[in-house]
């Protein structure tokens, strides 16, 4: 996030995701549980979600969602 220049626009996000990823881009599943990560961001999306639009609501389901589609 920092390299694409989104740093300002989502600080709080990079320093959560920090660590989260290998350098090869893999998630780094010894550092860090895969369902507290998608927990953490649906909190930030929810976050973003009251900035941009004054609905937090926008971003609910999104750990559902992905917990389904991604934990096989």
């Amino acid at each position: 996030m920092g390299q694409l220049g989104l740093g300002s626009q989502f600080g709080r996000l990079v320093p959560r995701l920090d660590g989260a990823f290998r350098a090869d881009g893999v998630f780094a599943h010894d550092r860090l549980r895969f369902v507290d990560f998608v927990d953490d961001v649906e909190e930030l999306l929810e976050e973003v979600a009251w900035q941009e639009w004054g609905d937090k609501e926008a971003a609910d389901g999104f750990e559902e969602y992905i917990l389904q589609h991604y934990s096989g």
